[in-house]
């Protein structure tokens, strides 16, 4: 009887193990393409920040900052060692990005450009809103699940 509890507690930890695998792959997928596409189209990337409802000063930190930190939040998940800090980061990067198309999508801005990455730019509003949703609940998951697993997120300590 305690060899069964013992197996089906390892296949739940397996399972866990499996879907933080697969929402951290997606997440350093996303971050990837977003941050990449950005630094490969530049001149359109730097136009289409240039064109949002903020100021130009604004626009130039963050049509540097924003490819930058994508790239950096997928080689921080990519690593078990920084992985904990790189779903943090998504989670208040994912924040920020939703709150903005949120905002966009409830009309708060007299206009409405739109600086997201090859198949991201094609959404709507409201579809662009629930696709960042998506990725943040599942962060969240993820880093819940690290919780009820006690795994550290210094592995010094």
């Amino acid at each position: 009887m305690l060899k069964m509890l013992s197996q089906n507690k390892i296949m739940w930890m397996d399972s866990k193990s499996v879907s933080q695998q697969t929402a951290t792959f997606i997440l350093v997928v996303i971050w990837t393409y977003t941050g990449v596409e950005k630094l490969l189209d530049w001149k359109r990337s730097w136009n289409a920040f240039h064109n949002q409802t903020f100021p130009k000063e604004l626009a130039d930190i963050i049509s540097y900052a924003v490819p930058i930190s994508e790239i950096l939040l997928a080689l921080l998940l990519a690593f078990a060692l920084t992985r904990w800090w790189g779903l943090i980061g998504s989670l208040l990067l994912l924040t920020v990005f939703n709150t903005y198309v949120g905002l966009i999508w409830w009309g708060a801005f007299p206009r409405v450009p739109c600086n997201c990455a090859g198949f991201l730019e094609s959404m709507g509003w409201a579809a662009h809103f629930w696709f960042n949703a998506a990725l943040t609940v599942i962060t969240v998951l993820v880093l819940w699940i690290n919780k009820k697993t006690n795994i550290n997120p210094d592995p010094n300590t």
